[in-house]
């Protein structure tokens, strides 16, 4: 690691070279005229006077992973696992808070951005007036500055400044981001700026903010502020909105999914809401993981937005999930986690925290991933659902007109959890399977996606990993094994020249043969034994997706409208 100064002018600064015991690195240390000390790898002619940071305590730029787990145990804010694993506590919140995400509304975003509950507008005084407190609040704090890449193709990545008052904050930005290379920091300038204080707490409606936290992205300036959690998620999804605003007009779809690439260079991309398989589905031996979470498809192929994956670690074992097991090691971040007692071993198990347990590491910790983390045009894309209602065929072949339409629903279903008599399904819909992040209205990505599937002839899959024979507390989930069989069958050709059959509700063809997989699980409705049970549970379905579409309906072309699902029985086959 390189120390360097802050600035070039420090006309009576101290310099102090001493040599640390434990490394053959030489270190550096300045002291400037306000007695803050710098430390680290950073370009030697950018400070943080342009975000009005002045007087601040000391400032570690760009440290590696080892300081920045040794700077978190020494302040006790973290421990370690028996894993090498750090384990933190994100405090009062452990998960995104989006009735707290703001969005400045100006003349650069007035008229592009899909106002609503998801993109909330705050003035732009309110976004100066905290940008003002946070500076005031953060004089004589120390910092931990970090310099990273948000996309792994240089002509679409942007660069990234985080700054944050916790190590083990700014050790996420390390995992979760690209990493420059030293020579690269020397000359970094930062696109875009992520000040994240979670100590700083705002005062509701008097900062234009609904209570003392908030996210809140400037277009203009090119910022994003987060005050009062300490939940890191906020900052890795702060930056997919940006990106999810600005690579549209660059021909560039930004896809919450994950994408693995196989031996012969086809990229396969995943799509899915949480506890659909997404993760599990992607993470093929036989394939190369390209990227966990989120992506980019341009015109030459797909590109990874991360330099780390962040996954949910909850009941994690060896068994179901190996990848990211063996994943947690010396440098990842475990959140909200709790020990077995007596001991540093994790129970993953254990959700007296919370159910959003997580863990951060870079995605060089997982074997056999692609380098670097980009492949070509995607060849196939499976949208995951798991249908709790057990009515959606387990694979179907989709046209771009479906394609679209259940792009922008982004449809799973969960079941109603543990109160006592309730075992109805619950639908969940996200559009493009990733609503809270899309300053966009979901057309416009939805359309993208339909007219680079048509110039590509990319295949489009809907893939129902949730239950047949009957809606939960009846039939029972699909089996791991045979969705497997099914997604490599896809992915192999294998389904190219099968015979299919149109369900005649929501005009899904499905293939009535797949190697490895029953005939006999392929068509829903056949599993049932009550067929009128499965014709009443697939109409309430179909109801629930056409009443959530009615929001977009004015937006959407008749191509994607045609697509919904039927009214009637009346071309029962």
């Amino acid at each position: 690691m390189i120390f360097s100064e802050n600035s070039l002018d420090c006309e009576s600064s101290l310099v102090i070279v001493f040599h640390l015991t434990n490394s053959s690195h030489l270190f550096t240390a300045f002291q400037q005229k306000n007695n803050n000390m710098v430390f680290g790898t950073k370009s030697t002619h950018v400070n943080l006077d342009y975000l009005g940071l002045f007087n601040t305590g000391t400032q570690y730029w760009n440290l590696d992973s080892a300081e920045l787990v040794e700077h978190t145990l020494t302040q006790k804010s973290g421990m370690l696992a028996d894993s090498g694993a750090l384990c933190v506590s994100t405090g009062e919140f452990t998960g995104r808070a989006p009735k707290d995400k703001f969005c400045v509304e100006d003349d650069v975003t007035r008229d592009t951005v899909w106002w609503g509950n998801i993109n909330q507008p705050v003035a732009p005084k309110y976004f100066d007036q905290l940008l003002g407190k946070m500076q005031a609040h953060l004089q004589g704090q120390p910092l931990y500055i970090r310099d990273a890449y948000a996309g792994a193709d240089p002509q679409y990545r942007i660069k990234v400044r985080a700054i944050n008052t916790t190590p083990w904050a700014n050790l996420f930005v390390h995992n979760m981001f690209i990493r420059p290379e030293v020579e690269e920091l020397k000359t970094f300038e930062p696109e875009w700026t992520i000040l994240a204080v979670p100590d700083f707490h705002a005062e509701g409606p008097d900062d234009g903010v609904r209570q003392h936290n908030f996210s809140i992205i400037n277009f203009t300036k090119r910022m994003i502020l987060i005050g009062g959690t300490g939940y890191t998620g906020e900052m890795k999804k702060g930056i997919f909105t940006v990106l999810n605003y600005l690579l549209p007009s660059q021909n560039v779809l930004p896809m919450h999914c994950s994408a693995n690439i196989g031996e012969g260079g086809d990229t396969a991309v995943f799509f899915g809401l949480s506890g659909t398989g997404k993760t599990t589905l992607s993470a093929d031996p036989q394939r190369h993981l390209i990227g966990d979470d989120e992506h980019g498809w341009t015109e030459n192929g797909v590109f990874n937005f991360e330099g780390g994956c962040y996954a949910k670690c909850i009941d994690l074992s060896p068994e179901k999930e190996p990848q990211i097991w063996h994943a947690i090691r010396q440098s990842a971040i475990l959140e909200n986690t709790r020990f077995f007692p007596g001991t540093r071993q994790v129970n993953f198990a254990d959700t007296s925290v919370t159910e959003n347990t997580r863990v951060s590491y870079p995605i060089h910790h997982i074997d056999g991933i692609a380098e670097p983390s980009m492949g070509g045009i995607p060849k196939n894309i499976f949208f995951l659902t798991c249908d709790a209602f057990g009515v959606l065929p387990p694979i179907s072949r989709l046209t771009p007109g479906q394609a679209m339409y259940q792009f922008i629903s982004g449809y799973t279903a969960k079941v109603a959890g543990t109160e006592e008599g309730i075992t109805e399904p619950v639908t969940a819909f996200s559009a493009c399977y990733g609503a809270p992040f899309l300053p966009l209205h979901p057309t416009r990505y939805a359309e993208m996606l339909g007219e680079k599937i048509k110039s590509y002839g990319t295949n489009v899959w809907l893939v129902n990993t949730g239950w047949s024979g009957g809606p939960y507390g009846v039939g029972k989930r699909m089996k791991l094994d045979y969705t497997r069989a099914m997604i490599s069958a896809a992915l192999e050709g294998q389904l190219d020249a099968v015979e299919y059959q149109k369900d005649p509700i929501f005009g899904l063809s499905f293939p009535l043969s797949v190697p490895g997989v029953p005939s006999a699980v392929l068509d829903p409705k056949s599993t049932w034994e009550d067929h009128a049970a499965y014709d009443e549970k697939a109409m309430k379905l179909a109801a629930a997706f056409r009443a959530e579409f009615k929001k977009y309906e004015d937006f959407a072309s008749e191509e994607i409208l045609a697509a919904a699902p039927s009214t009637s029985l009346a071309q029962e086959h």
